[in-house]
């Protein structure tokens, strides 16, 4: 089969890998649509595969062409989205109910082969069958909305909070739509891309700018999230956070971002700093808040690439260029 292998540290391509084959408790999906994430490029710089080369794409859906003698669940022909997560279930963390700091950890597309090509193998428990009306080429984007949801887990929002986020791309933009959900009254947004920043206009953001000393609220935001990863953005809005307020990392930086904090200020003012660390038992929620619409794809999804261009989708997504790009084998 056709497959995008990131062969090694700054090299992407396209080729022919041997067919997968499921284990009893497996399946095998016909890839409808994979979706690009900043994680893809981390792996291509290096960090997070524990080895390369490694077939990525940890965000994917598609159609059941295959199941393992034990799989009783689902028959060929099923629709799934597929939660990339791969925990141990033994270690401390797993039997503490924190499967997503497994100290095993493993993923779907990142340390096992995973949707950038034309099958997948993924376990049974991980897949979640799509209703009628879902389209399935749309519904890559359920594995990051799953993140988004674990980000409002953490974060246990409460109703009024005015919300300062960081990062009009995807993983913002669907912070914005759960942070309307959830009883916000305002949720703000920063970015230098004016493109994005219209787009989170048309998705109703309070307000917008570059820079958020244009934004009126000097007593700071009750809660901030970073959805950059960036040093500069995080370092300016940790000094965003209002009093008794929350600071959620939730942007994926590299290894060696470093960022300074106030621990007087932290200690005076009750200031909470968190992160969220992919998905927790949010990938089921995910896909039903998916189902009632709570993202338009059209909106979302701004370039549907063939996986041939694999390559060419990875630079254009670490240009900024669009918002949530996927491959279509």
């Amino acid at each position: 089969m056709k497959a995008a292998v990131i062969e090694s540290v700054g090299r992407a391509v396209v080729a022919e890998v041997p067919d997968p084959t499921p284990g009893p408790r497996e399946v095998v999906v016909e890839v409808a649509a994979c979706g690009l994430c900043g994680t893809d490029l981390h792996i291509l710089q290096g960090e997070f595969a524990p080895k390369l080369p490694i077939v990525p794409g940890h965000e994917f859906a598609g159609q059941v062409v295959g199941v393992g003698t034990q799989v009783t669940e689902l028959a060929v022909g099923d629709r799934v989205a597929v939660d990339p997560s791969l925990y141990c279930y033994e270690c401390r963390y797993c039997r503490t109910g924190h499967n997503n700091l497994c100290e095993r950890w493993a993923a779907i597309g990142v340390t096992t082969a995973g949707g950038a090509a034309q099958y997948a193998v993924a376990p049974v428990a991980n897949c979640v069958r799509l209703p009628e009306h879902v389209r399935t080429q749309d519904a890559a984007l359920v594995e990051p909305l799953s993140c988004a949801v674990r980000g409002y887990d953490v974060l246990q929002s409460r109703l009024g909070a005015h919300v300062l986020i960081y990062g009009s791309g995807t993983m913002g933009l669907m912070m914005l739509e759960l942070a309307k959900r959830t009883g916000a009254a305002s949720v703000d947004m920063v970015d230098l891309n004016p493109t994005r920043l219209e787009t989170a206009r048309r998705l109703g953001v309070s307000a917008s700018a570059a820079n958020p000393d244009e934004l009126d609220r000097p007593q700071g935001w009750d809660l901030v999230v970073d959805a950059t990863g960036n040093a500069a953005a995080i370092q300016d809005g940790l000094e965003r956070v209002a009093k008794a307020g929350t600071f959620l990392q939730f942007g994926v930086a590299d290894y060696a971002t470093r960022v300074t904090i106030d621990p007087y200020r932290i200690y005076n003012q009750e200031i909470t700093i968190t992160g969220s660390m992919a998905v927790l038992h949010s990938f089921e929620r995910a896909a039903e808040l998916f189902a009632t619409g709570v993202l338009d794809p059209e909106i979302f999804i701004s370039d549907r690439l063939p996986l041939d261009r694999y390559p060419e989708a990875l630079e254009q997504f670490a240009a900024g260029v669009g918002r949530k790009i996927v491959v279509v084998p």
